[in-house]
């Protein structure tokens, strides 16, 4: 994977604010003293939800609040791919592109992707979409999907996925989850095909368990 690099435009400074200061208290009172640092995640997670991604400033407030090098922190946010280096749209596309959502259409997403925002890391002119292709997000039996901020757009085909961008572009909440009516989450569509058999959960099928003479080891003297 190659290196990832803060953006070059970057804010001039960072605050947290008056809930999120509060958040960050509260949080560091479950880490023993000098172990402070060990919160760097969910504080780094927190600056993104409350900025929409995490700049050099945020990760320069956050090294000192927790006393560590701000370098340290650089290499967390730039090594896990959650943290947004630059900024994204209100409502920020990843669109899985491997192999499962690939032979499923993810390509014919990403073309609406283009013709509904525009290239890769670009923000829509509203600011409301941006998107960019990722690795496998864990949702291969209901590919092709995409995660939009922190929820998952299952079974969907150009037509829905287009729809969706639109009503997000104009404001308009969508419900995330499965957008095929024949399959309920991730069960096969049409429903199940195995494990049919009721007894196998209303106890009939069971049988007595024997009694196992006294196998406890001698006790230790």
């Amino acid at each position: 994977m190659a290196a990832r690099k803060p953006a070059k435009d970057q804010p001039a400074s960072f605050s947290w604010s008056k809930e999120n200061k509060a958040w960050c208290e509260e949080q560091l009172k479950k880490y023993p003293e000098g172990r402070e640092a060990s919160a760097v995640i969910p504080f780094l997670w927190q600056a993104q939800k409350q900025e929409g991604w995490v700049s050099i400033p945020a990760m320069e407030a956050i090294a000192k609040q927790l006393a560590m090098p701000h370098i340290r922190v650089l290499e967390v946010a730039s090594f896990y791919t959650m943290f947004n280096l630059a900024p994204v749209g209100e409502y920020f596309v990843q669109l899985c592109g491997t192999t499962p959502c690939m032979l499923r259409g993810a390509n014919d997403l990403k073309k609406i992707c283009e013709k509904a925002i525009g290239p890769q890391n670009h923000i829509s002119e509203n600011g409301k979409l941006s998107w960019l292709e990722v690795e496998c997000l864990g949702a291969c039996c209901n590919a092709p999907m995409v995660q939009i901020n922190d929820y998952y757009y299952e079974d969907l085909t150009p037509e829905i996925f287009e729809d969706i961008l639109g009503k997000l572009s104009r404001g308009e909440f969508v419900e995330p989850g499965v957008f095929n009516a024949k399959r309920h989450t991730s069960d096969p569509q049409g429903g199940p095909t195995t494990l049919l058999d009721e007894s196998l959960y209303d106890g009939s099928a069971a049988k007595p368990i024997r009694k196992l003479p006294n196998s406890d080891p001698a006790p230790v003297k």
